[in-house]
Order: C-alpha cells, then sequence, then structure tokens
C-alpha cells in the first residue's frame, strides 16, 4: 500500500458567489418603500498552505478533487448572503505548483507560507447597492460570479541542508540513523528507502538536516529505477555527500567507479547539482576487506579535490569529523545566503488610454469584445430580465463598447460575442443610446427591447417555419 507520495495531480475549484437579491421594502401603510436587496456573498478560495507536520502528499493521492464552499444569496431587508468558507489545504514544506503545462505558479518553503490556487468568484449586487437617481427602485439583481476551477500540479522538493547520495545498499539509512535520531528501514537488498528519510544533526552550535533519499543507478537521470524521484528531492540541499560502498560483493563496482556514475547522473539532471560542495564518504570500513580498498582508493579520490572521511555506521567510527565537517560546509553555506528581504508590492496601473477591452472582427464577420470588465458584466447578468440587460448595454456603453464596434465596422443586426470562445454571449448589436428615466418601464422591463430585432426576427420566422413543418408531418395520415 502506497504510504508516500511526492508528485499529484489536483482538481480544485472555488466557491461560486452568490446572486444578489432584488426586492422591496413593505410595510403596513407603506407599500413600496424602496428597495431592499442584499448582496449575495463571496465563494470561499481554494488555499495551500505549508504545513511542518505533513510530510507527503498521500491524502491528495486518495481524493484530488477538491471545492471550496458557495457564498449564499442574498436577501429581502438589505441581509447580505453568509460568505462561503476558504478550502485550507496542508502541504509539506518544500512543495512545487505547477500547472499541466509545467510552469512553476508557486514555490512553497517555509512554516505559513500560502498560495491562492482558485480564488472564489464576487458575490452579486442586490437591488439596493444599484439604486440611482435614475433607477430609484431596480427590478433586477446582479448573479454571482462563478469561482475558478482548474487541474494543477504539486510536486514535493524535500528541504534539508544535506543529501546523501549513492548506490542503493551503499549504506546511507544506516549513516543517517546513527548521526541522527532518524529512524529509516534499514535491510541488505537494494532500493529498501523508497521514500526520502528526513534527520537532524547538531554539530556544536550548528544544527542541520540530512536526507536519505533513495538509491541511485545508471540512467537515473532519465527516469530510470527511482530516477527522478530521487534526484528531486536533491534539488534544495546546498551539500552533497557521495557515500561508497567499500564493502560491495558485486565484483564490476568499486568505490571510483560508483562515484563517477553518480557524478554523470547529477551532471545530466542538471538543475545546478554538479556545483554544489561534496564529500566523500567511505562507509563500511568495518569490514577488514572494506578497511583495505578505502585505504587503497583514498589518495585517488583526494587527488581529484574531495575531501575523504572513512566512517562505518556500524562501529560508529569516523562520525564525529563527519558530522562538524559538513556543519562547516552548511553554516558557510549560509552566511553566503543573501538574507530574505521583505516583499514588494508592485502597483501597476494601467495606462490612461486604456480602455481594458479589445474589439476584433472574425473570418466569419462575427465581432469579439475581449476584457475583464464586459466579460464580467456578462457573467453577472441575467439575461431572462430586460431591465438587467438594458443595465448592461448602458455599462458597455458608458465603457465605450459601442463607439469601438462602430470603428470596426459594426452595423446594425451583425452577431456580437462578449467572451472566450468557448464560453462567449452572442447577441445581435443594435446601436442603442444611454436610456434616461423615461425610457424605463415597470419594474423588470425596458422599452428598448419592445423595437423589433431584424436579426432575432429572422431567427423566430425560421424557427416558427420549423415547427409548421413538425406540426404538418405529425398530421399527416397516410392512407
Amino acid at each position: 500500500m502506497t504510504t508516500f507520495v511526492d508528485r499529484v495531480e489536483l482538481h480544485v475549484a472555488a466557491g461560486n458567489g452568490g446572486h444578489g437579491c432584488a426586492s422591496v421594502h413593505r410595510e403596513k401603510f407603506k407599500p413600496l418603500g424602496g428597495p431592499d436587496g442584499g448582496n449575495g456573498g463571496r465563494g470561499g478560495d481554494v488555499i495551500l498552505t505549508v504545513d511542518q507536520s505533513v510530510t507527503t502528499l498521500l491524502e491528495y493521492h486518495h481524493s484530488p478533487h477538491r471545492k471550496a464552499t458557495n457564498g449564499k444569496p442574498g436577501e429581502g431587508g438589505n441581509r447580505s448572503g453568509k460568505e462561503g468558507e476558504d478550502l485550507v489545504l496542508a502541504v509539506p514544506d518544500g512543495t512545487v505548483v505547477l500547472d499541466k503545462q509545467g510552469n512553476v505558479l508557486a514555490d512553497l518553503v517555509g512554516e505559513g507560507t500560502s498560495f491562492v490556487a482558485a480564488q472564489g468568484g464576487r458575490g452579486g449586487l442586490g437591488n439596493a447597492a444599484l439604486a440611482s437617481a435614475r433607477r430609484k427602485a431596480p427590478g433586477f439583481a446582479l448573479l454571482g460570479e462563478p469561482g475558478d476551477a482548474g487541474d494543477i500540479v504539486l510536486e514535493l522538493k524535500t528541504v534539508a541542508d544535506v543529501a546523501l547520495v549513492g548506490y542503493p545498499s551503499a549504506g546511507k539509512s544506516s549513516l543517517i540513523s546513527v548521526m541522527s535520531a532518524a529512524k529509516p528501514k534499514i535491510a541488505d537488498y537494494p532500493f529498501t528507502t523508497l521514500v526520502p528519510n528526513l534527520g537532524v544533526v547538531t554539530a556544536g552550535a550548528t544544527v542541520y538536516t540530512v536526507a536519505d533519499v533513495p538509491g541511485l543507478i545508471p540512467g537515473a537521470s532519465q527516469g530510470k529505477g527511482l530516477g527522478l524521484e530521487f534526484l528531486r528531492h536533491v534539488e534544495r540541499c546546498s551539500v552533497l555527500v557521495h557515500v561508497l560502498d567499500t564493502a560491495t560483493l558485486e565484483s564490476d563496482r568499486d568505490p571510483v567507479s560508483d562515484l563517477d556514475v553518480i557524478e554523470e547522473e547529477l551532471k545530466n539532471y542538471g538543475g545546478g547539482l554538479e556545483k554544489r560542495p561534496r564529500l566523500v564518504v567511505l562507509n563500511k570500513i568495518d569490514v577488514p576487506d572494506g578497511r583495505d580498498l578505502a585505504e587503497m582508493v583514498r589518495p585517488d579520490l583526494e587527488a581529484r579535490g574531495y575531501r575523504v572521511f572513512e566512517v562505518s555506521a556500524v562501529a560508529r567510527t569516523g562520525l564525529k569529523e563527519l558530522s562538524f565537517a559538513l556543519a562547516e560546509l552548511v553554516a558557510r553555506h549560509r552566511a553566503r545566503k543573501p538574507k530574505d528581504e521583505a516583499t514588494r508590492i508592485v502597483i501597476r496601473p494601467k495606462a490612461v488610454d486604456d480602455a481594458g477591452f479589445t474589439v476584433t472582427r472574425e473570418e466569419d464577420g462575427l465581432f469579439r469584445v475581449r476584457g475583464e470588465k464586459p466579460e464580467r458584466w456578462v457573467r453577472q447578468t441575467d439575461f431572462n430580465n430586460d431591465e438587467a440587460v438594458g443595465f448592461l448595454a448602458d455599462r458597455l456603453n458608458r465603457l465605450g463598447v459601442e463607439s469601438e464596434l462602430m470603428k470596426a465596422g459594426a452595423r446594425s443586426g451583425d452577431g456580437v460575442a462578449i467572451g472566450p470562445e468557448d464560453n462567449a454571449v452572442v447577441f445581435d448589436w443594435e446601436p442603442s443610446v444611454t436610456a434616461g428615466a423615461e425610457m424605463l418601464g415597470r419594474r423588470g422591463e425596458d422599452h428598448r427591447f419592445e423595437a423589433p430585432r431584424p436579426a432575432a426576427q429572422r431567427r423566430r420566422d425560421r424557427q416558427a417555419e420549423r415547427d409548421d413543418a413538425a406540426q404538418e408531418f405529425d398530421d399527416f395520415e397516410p392512407f
């Protein structure tokens, strides 16, 4: 049964905003006391937060679909709807958030670091908030916006100061078990370590973490064996320790050739691993043949510029010197590391001449309007209410959409789409003027929509013809 997962695909959906309420205050002797419809509540966000007590992504492997709650609709009496609750997902320290294309969205390092993976939808305004000197009692309210939804990839990269690298069964797990309080699984068969193990080591005044990661074999940088699962957990470490087996029973292996293979894999993987400071540990010198081999290869390794330590995890020999040498490298790395600065708030105001939308003419003659405001207004409009549609037309006119359509060559009856291709609202465009108070009818109505619309009328005529033909077919009686 899987107990450790370091890469998952998560399907997240934020809550939808609640709809606004269209209501009129009524009481005895005061039947029309004005609009009092409340606003809808905001939908909940989906937030990823680093929690040091979480060490794996296993929970999201079993339950990859996560959704925040929706906002509640507004009510009469100026009562706003309840906001949806944010869904906070705890992730391990060192989690990288990516999109489906592999682009990094966030790198979550440090307790409490958070990232909003999906933004909740805005609540719709009630008619009390929409009232104005021209529309004293709006007969409509705005709809709540849908929350963001999509797929993200969570990838865990272990956060540690030192990484122990080497072939399977080189003694990495045994080494971390005697240097720290970690209790990894230890056995004499390959790939005993299937998940990263972290241990905390204290050497003098320096406290650092050591990671024992799955064993490396030739071809790991291309995904062979545990491959990328191994190398992913080495990326963040500041110091690498080559753990070489001096008592291997395989005739085609020796410490020097093992080192060459591992260095080649680190170089092929990239990410700057080949430039990290490193030490070499000749392990298992408690075995007579192992000590002899260690003494034989040590001059060759030192000639290459490596700092070499002969240790035995079983006899606990040479561990103190090794731990202090690692503490020295870790302290040096921390001293060179630039201090984290406070996050700067960058404000990027839009240009004065930026209308916030674009109008383009497509090959089929359709005019498409794209922009944050027009698309949001369309999502908030109840198209079953003529007054709400008229309110949308007034907003688009004030924004300058009509004048831009005229400049682009749009004529009365041409099709106009607002929004992306897969989720756009298409309508027949009719040039209009901003509605005045005299143009507003009863609540929920707008006189502008009583005027004939040629394209819409043509569609109704074609539908009527199809209905008549279908009726004739149903009434036909064979001989």
